[in-house]
């Protein structure tokens, strides 16, 4: 048995639709303490979806198709020194001695097991999270005045993917639902709301699903969306939704929200509801950044030179840069902060989102956090960081 005799197998026990959990523990190196996967249905496509525990409460995540996982796993592999295969048949564990050698622990056993059980065309994935078990079932009269689906309630095939983002992201209010106040009336925020197309599923579902009270409030610098969203919360009876057309850094202080939410604001816009919701002392942060152009040939940390020299990849690490800028800057406010992906990526490419819940945090932490940012700005950009914070 060898390394990539294990990964073979726990791709197997995936394959078979038997996989429960997958852990790796004990990190040889690197921050990330713990990676947990599990199988998600995708669209009737098999995949693992990655956890990444990292410091400071923030988890980010990542889905790999079976066709693409065995890479990562050897990666894993290599770098955790235990790991646990749970799966309905029987458990495995890869470990590494205090010698330096490798031992596996039931890897035999699992594999006759799963030799002898059903193929995976003949597999039921009853215990898979399928993302066909959706919060909204497209009825919904305010789907149908925003056209994604029919009077009938059929979503229109070139909807398809925002119906799933939009219920993928009725799943993340789901998770932080116990972090909003209890009791009263919820006051939740969509900056740069745009058409608001979360705005009216979230307020459907905090109404009608959770039976809350709730004021949402949008806010965007274009008139006519303002005019089209607040046409369609009187159409649907939404009298908790007022939309206001001005620039997001005047949203009213006179509260701090329950929650502020904002998908895919455009480039440092991102970076300006931040920074607003966090200064407005925002429960939750729900944030789906859009493009990332100010970052794109600013870099100017020398040890990088070896990818910005190349202009495609240098995009690519600056959309990364300025994500993980944007979650260090939360923590430095005070969150615990996730950067995960919002849906498929086949639904768009704009795919992350960062999650930030207000926890207590001492005051020598959070200094440390405000060092830590400032460390990473002067690291990423160097003089060009005074120039960053004066344009977010």
């Amino acid at each position: 048995m060898t390394r990539s005799d294990f990964a073979a197998l726990i791709t197997l026990s995936a394959e078979r639709g038997a996989l429960r959990k997958i852990v790796f523990s004990k990190p040889l190196s690197g921050e990330v303490r713990r990676v947990s996967g599990r199988l998600v249905d995708m669209r009737g496509r098999i995949a693992i979806s990655f956890e990444y525990s990292l410091p400071g409460d923030t988890v980010s995540q990542r889905n790999f198709s079976l066709a693409t996982v065995t890479e990562e796993l050897l990666r894993l592999l290599s770098e955790y020194g235990q790991a646990n295969l749970i799966t309905s048949v029987s458990d495995a564990e890869y470990k590494l001695s205090k010698r330096g050698e490798e031992v596996y622990l039931g890897a035999d056993k699992l594999r006759r097991r799963l030799d002898e059980s059903a193929p995976a065309t003949e597999i039921t994935l009853e215990h898979i999270d399928k993302e066909k078990n959706y919060i909204l079932t497209g009825k919904e009269q305010f789907l149908f005045a925003l056209g994604i689906s029919d009077k009938n309630g059929r979503i229109h095939d070139k909807k398809q993917g925002k119906f799933r983002q939009i219920n993928r992201f009725l799943e993340h209010i789901e998770a932080v639902y116990s972090e909003l106040s209890r009791d009263g009336e919820l006051l939740v925020y969509d900056l740069c709301c745009g058409k608001s197309y979360l705005s009216f599923a979230v307020y459907y579902y905090l109404t009608e699903v959770k039976k809350r009270g709730v004021t949402l409030l949008g806010v965007d610098l274009k008139r006519d969306v303002i005019e089209y969203c607040s046409g369609i919360a009187r159409e649907c009876g939404f009298s908790g939704m007022r939309f206001i057309y001005d620039d997001v850094k005047n949203t009213p202080r006179d509260r701090a929200p329950d929650m502020v939410i904002s998908l895919h604001a455009c480039d440092i816009a991102t970076d300006v509801v931040i920074n607003t919701a966090a200064q407005l002392g925002a429960r939750v942060i729900l944030s789906t950044p859009c493009c990332h152009r100010y970052l794109n040939g600013k870099v100017t940390a020398e040890p990088l030179a070896f990818v910005t020299k190349y202009p495609h990849l240098s995009n690519k690490l600056s959309e990364a840069l300025t994500d993980a800028l944007r979650a260090s800057r939360l923590r430095a406010y005070g969150y615990a902060v996730t950067v995960c992906e919002l849906t498929d990526p086949e639904d768009t490419p704009k795919n992350t989102l960062i999650r930030a819940i207000r926890k207590p945090c001492p005051a020598a932490e959070l200094e440390r956090r405000r060092a830590e940012y400032r460390a990473a700005l002067d690291f990423v950009m160097g003089e060009g960081a005074k120039n960053y914070l004066q344009e977010i």
